[in-house]
């Protein structure tokens, strides 16, 4: 069969459209030198990406703002231009993973590995981390899903010939009775009794197979319910799939704050609608076609369900929503968010409620947020992931860096 040259060229285009707008989503493009993780002082230089080999600089710093608070101290890492997408303790070791690739640091000795293309990943960047069954589990960026035995150093790569529904994975998940979900860009697995390697035992639903009970086939988070149902986080929206049955619930159910409460407080640029026609059009789709800049709440970027049931979601410009599975309530920058682009969500070991945005970090306290800037020490307001080590110090992944900060927890 003859194709046409220009249609080709308009595929491409397409491809190359749709992956700009997956960065447009906290995500960059990384380049070509290698990531190291490197300790600096605060207030050095700009980030500046290292080669490998460089040594590790062991430097800590206290904040002026912080400096009646001696208990406080933080140490930055610098990773060049990467942004810091998760993080994952492990006893003394901290994964990190970046742009380009997932960094080993040994917490206890300050040395670090590099796993890359080179190592055995199919792709560089990485979304997720999490461990099964002592094995590193790798949610990258159109290289599927990668898992690396600790104790031989070998990568086990999972794709969509083995039943991934694509090679864009943004989570995966364990649940209690065994199965494994995984979210990509074209739908969520489910891998029954956690069999990977058993091609019969890997299903996939989509908004087409579902009957729209799946509202968006872009799902970027999952977490399990109280009861052991899935959430989603879609582009469409929260999903749960409970006892074989799908429920869903948008925008126009209360998820997310108003355009009219937050259009004053927007200040994060990156519109995917402006970037992708598959965005715009999904807008429009949506409702929201007259609103031209990066805003709309359907979008759900961080997931997070607590123990009572209810869950949280992080959405792109609605702020900060909390779904009781009957009621919605929103919170913004009004109720004292530092930013209303919600990319994190994490749960302390005192059970606080952490909050990353495209402005800072936010624990919740109550019905009020204490906000931590880089006025008090972080590598970067965009804040994208976050860990609490062994020795309770909490590690927050920005763009370029994390930083590391001893006495957080107990001082907000």
């Amino acid at each position: 069969m003859k194709i046409e040259l220009k249609w080709l060229v308009v595929a491409a285009a397409v491809v190359v459209a749709l992956v700009a707008v997956a960065y447009t989503l906290g995500l960059e493009q990384s380049g070509g030198e290698s990531a190291a993780i490197v300790p600096t002082p605060q207030g050095s230089a700009a980030p500046t990406s290292l080669p490998v080999a460089h040594p590790p600089i062991p430097a800590t710093a206290s904040h002026p703002s912080v400096a009646t608070r001696p208990d406080i101290s933080f140490t930055h890492f610098r990773v060049g231009s990467r942004n810091i997408k998760a993080m994952l303790a492990d006893g003394p070791i901290m994964w990190v993973g970046t742009s380009a690739g997932v960094i080993r640091y040994d917490t206890t000795t300050d040395q670090y590995r590099l796993f890359d293309v080179r190592s055995g990943l199919l792709s560089n960047g990485v979304f997720h981390l999490s461990k099964l069954k002592g094995q590193l589990v790798v949610g990258t960026y159109g290289g599927g899903l990668s898992m690396l035995d600790p104790a031989t150093d070998s990568w086990t790569n999972l794709n969509i010939q083995h039943g991934l529904g694509d090679a864009f994975v943004y989570d995966f998940l364990e649940l209690g009775n065994g199965d494994l979900w995984i979210a990509t860009w074209s739908g969520a697995n489910r891998v029954r009794a956690g069999e990977l390697q058993d091609r019969a035992s890997w299903d996939l639903f989509t908004v087409e197979n579902t009957a729209g009970g799946l509202p968006n086939d872009w799902v970027y988070g999952l977490a399990e319910g109280k009861q052991g149902e899935v959430w989603m986080a879609t582009e469409g929206g929260l999903a749960r799939f409970a006892n074989e049955q799908w429920s869903h619930w948008a925008h126009t159910d209360g998820l997310g704050a108003p355009y009219e409460k937050v259009r004053d407080e927007i200040q994060y640029m990156r519109d995917p609608a402006k970037e992708s026609s598959h965005h715009a059009r999904q807008k429009v789709e949506q409702g929201l076609g007259n609103v031209d800049v990066a805003y709309n709440p359907n979008y759900i970027v961080s997931l997070l369900v607590d123990e009572d049931g209810s869950v949280w979601c992080g959405t792109w410009g609605g702020g900060l929503a909390h779904f009781d599975g009957e009621t919605w309530r929103n919170y913004t920058m009004a109720d004292g968010l530092p930013g209303d682009h919600v990319f994190m969500l994490s749960r302390g070991p005192d059970g606080k409620l952490w909050i990353g945005t495209s402005r800072g970090l936010a624990r919740r306290d109550g019905e009020k947020f204490v906000t931590f800037t880089t006025a008090d020490g972080l590598f970067a307001d965009n804040v994208f992931s976050m860990a609490t080590d062994e020795q309770g110090r909490q590690w927050i992944g920005s763009f370029g860096g994390v930083a590391r900060i001893t006495g957080l927890a107990s001082a907000l």
